[in-house]
């Protein structure tokens, strides 16, 4: 599979990230992306921009050294209700909107209550992608989170980042096979995500491909080489 898309990168902006907008472009145009996410950190992260930043997104060209961008936002899921950082008044104005499970600002509870909090952010009709879903921050039942995604068309996302070693994330390999087993039994696709916080890391999935080959994964069920059917199915213009 060759890559034409990573959209879970982060810039300056996010305050500990250390790429800027246009160097992230220029990266990705060099290695033969035609879509570029840039999504900064949501509001209860520390160092995240404030929603000055988000509401001004509408200055930036969606096209940049011939990489269409798509800005947008990765949220926060706070608690077991599936709160999320923003509403309807900042996340109408974005391109893409992913929400992941981070320890700064998360308040967990029992691995049932987890799990109906990671539904919730899934079911919530602005949630297009949700972010490491398996690196164990939160206890979590996978298939109904599975099943969900399937349902409502959220793609869940294979984060490389948490599974560097350097990470310490423990369960993230264990957490990530059962994800995909499960997406493989349901058919359901999946995205490949970076999660790269400087332009040289942009559709580095090095750590993540080692875990299709241990599953089989099928690439018909990965949309990283696929724009046209990642467009389509979130429903991006």
């Amino acid at each position: 599979m060759t890559p034409l898309l990573d959209v879970h990168t982060h810039t300056v902006a996010s305050g500990h990230a250390y790429s800027t907008i246009q160097e992230m472009a220029q990266r990705a145009s060099e290695i033969g992306l035609e879509i570029l996410g840039i999504t900064e950190h949501a509001t209860n992260l520390p160092g995240a921009p404030l929603d000055i930043y988000f509401k001004n997104l509408h200055v930036v060209p969606r096209q940049m050294y011939g990489v269409r961008l798509l800005m947008g936002v990765e949220l926060n899921i706070l608690d077991t209700q599936g709160t999320l950082d923003y509403g309807e008044d900042i996340l109408k104005l974005l391109d893409l909107r992913i929400a992941g499970i981070h320890s700064l600002c998360w308040r967990g509870g029992t691995k049932d209550e987890n799990t109906q909090g990671m539904l919730s952010a899934i079911r919530n009709p602005w949630v297009q992608i949700i972010s490491h879903p398996g690196d164990g921050t939160a206890d979590l039942h996978f298939e109904p989170m599975v099943l969900a995604a399937k349902e409502t068309h959220t793609l869940l996302e294979l984060n490389n980042s948490s599974l560097n070693p350097r990470r310490g994330k423990a369960s993230a390999h264990d957490n990530n096979v059962e994800i995909l087993r499960l997406c493989m039994k349901y058919e359901v696709p999946i995205i490949l995500g970076s999660d790269a916080h400087i332009s040289f890391l942009i559709a580095d999935y090095s750590f993540a491909y080692p875990l299709l080959q241990e599953t089989g994964f099928p690439d018909e069920l990965i949309v990283n080489d696929k724009p046209a059917d990642f467009l389509s199915y979130l429903d991006i213009p």
